[in-house]
């Protein structure tokens, strides 16, 4: 989800409330510690540089259960921090700690905003030689001992 249609959003909302992927919801009485700007500069496989911005916001819970925050006050908090990526209109990534810190996606179910894996891909296929089916995700079953490759998957 770009920042642009988050603000959107807020703008209609009277609470704000985020699903992690498994259907949890994260405490009402969360925070945003944080909004700005991540910056990754890198080489591919394949010997491209690329750049990657996103706009980051970091939610965090704490014991103080009557804390609320509302859409305006977002907003704000938002507005300030749109100096640093100069009014680009970048994704927004979400950090939630669950067991790590996680990078979440952003989609808007029409009354949460529901925070959606990530996952990593070639950015060079064809100078790794990645054919489609190689590109599925890899499931391993823990209960059953199985492995990738090992033909029980």
């Amino acid at each position: 989800m770009k920042l642009s249609e988050f603000k959107n959003h807020l703008t209609n909302l009277t609470e704000i409330n985020f699903q992690t992927p498994n259907g949890d919801l994260v405490a009402q009485h969360f925070h945003v510690t944080e909004v700005g700007l991540t910056t990754k500069h890198f080489i591919d496989c394949g010997g491209t540089v690329r750049l990657d911005k996103t706009v980051s916001m970091q939610l965090w819970v704490d014991q103080d259960t009557d804390h609320r925050l509302v859409p305006e006050k977002l907003l704000r908090i938002i507005d300030l921090s749109e100096k640093l990526y100069e009014d680009e209109n970048l994704e927004l990534d979400v950090e939630y700690q669950t067991d790590t810190i996680g990078r979440y996606g952003l989609q808007f179910n029409g009354k949460v905003f529901v925070l959606t894996n990530k996952y990593t891909a070639c950015l060079a296929e064809d100078a790794c030689g990645i054919t489609p089916k190689q590109k599925q995700p890899i499931a391993i079953n823990v209960i059953n001992n199985c492995t990738p490759g090992g033909g029980c998957c």
